[in-house]
């Protein structure tokens, strides 16, 4: 990989871990407006309406349904989006911004494992000691909570894995590797998923009352086109010059550092002692994982 290359993908992942810093307090408050079932429909249907813009602006609409690989993009797309959002947004309902991205910090150990058993790639010691502390700081962190809020916590622990396969899938089976055909496939087929299961489970019962839309839509137009759309365009930028592992501990550790300001500044939240020690572990993950060269490359 060329240094320029791999500048590009470290430029791609600090917007990432900036557009993420958001995402926490943002969902906290659409999903005061409505169920997290209904958000997670809505953010991503304004997703997918930009992507399938930009698409139609580029003439490249076929890309969203190749012959051969159209069940890779709808699993990816189900996956990715489908369960990870119906699965995040039911889980912000319940917990506070702080302890939503706290949870999502799994996502490397889940990246660890997964591209060593699935995609093969070696599983250096330094990943594996950095994984260590990142666990460690996500169980100080959270600390022992009432039972009333495990259900929220363990439907967000369990996002990042959804996130994780959706990228196995697409790094095992994918020809090309492309940012924006992949983009596309989250949010159109994922959209569809979750209209499905919106419509079966919840339907126009889930929507907000008439005072709330005022602040319904634009809450779920800035998550779908600028948070939701944007961040995972850089995303799938960034992991096509970084390994899939690096690129996931470097920005989904590093997010919710940032995001404690936002928290603090919109919400007021404010961090105990015992979250900021475990913010502080992980981000030691963080720097070890950094500071590993990749271990392979998707270009």
């Amino acid at each position: 990989m060329s240094r320029q290359g791999e500048a590009a993908g470290l430029l791609l992942a600090s917007y990432c871990i900036a557009n993420s810093a958001f995402v926490p307090t943002v969902a906290k408050l659409t999903t005061s407006l409505a169920s997290g079932f209904t958000i997670a429909l809505f953010t991503s249907l304004f997703a997918a309406f930009v992507v399938v813009s930009l698409l139609a602006l580029r003439g490249e609409l076929r890309l969203l349904v190749p012959r051969t690989e159209l069940p890779t993009l709808f699993a990816i797309g189900a996956l990715g989006t489908g369960v990870a959002f119906a699965l995040f947004y039911s889980g912000a309902q319940r917990v506070t911004a702080i302890e939503t991205a706290l949870c999502v910090q799994t996502e490397p150990i889940y990246s660890l494992i997964g591209t060593r058993l699935v995609l093969g790639y070696p599983m250096p010691k330094r990943r594996v000691a950095a994984v260590i502390a990142i666990a460690g700081g996500i169980a100080l962190a959270l600390g022992i909570r009432p039972s009333s809020g495990w259900l929220g916590l363990g439907f967000l622990l369990a996002t990042p894995l959804a996130w994780q396969v959706s990228h196995w899938i697409a790094l095992k089976n994918l020809s090309e590797f492309n940012p924006l055909q992949l983009s596309a496939a989250r949010y159109v087929y994922g959209s569809f998923v979750l209209g499905l299961a919106w419509l079966a489970f919840e339907g126009p019962s889930g929507l907000p009352s008439r005072g709330d839309l005022a602040g319904f839509v634009p809450g779920v137009a800035l998550q779908g086109m600028v948070l939701s759309f944007g961040g995972t365009f850089a995303w799938y930028g960034a992991v096509k010059r970084l390994d899939l592992t690096r690129a996931t501990a470097i920005v989904v550790p590093s997010a919710p550092i940032v995001s404690l300001v936002v928290s603090y500044l919109v919400l007021g939240e404010q961090v105990t002692p015992r979250e900021a020690v475990g913010f502080a572990t992980t981000a030691l993950g963080v720097l070890a994982f950094a500071l590993s060269p990749s271990v392979a490359n998707h270009e």
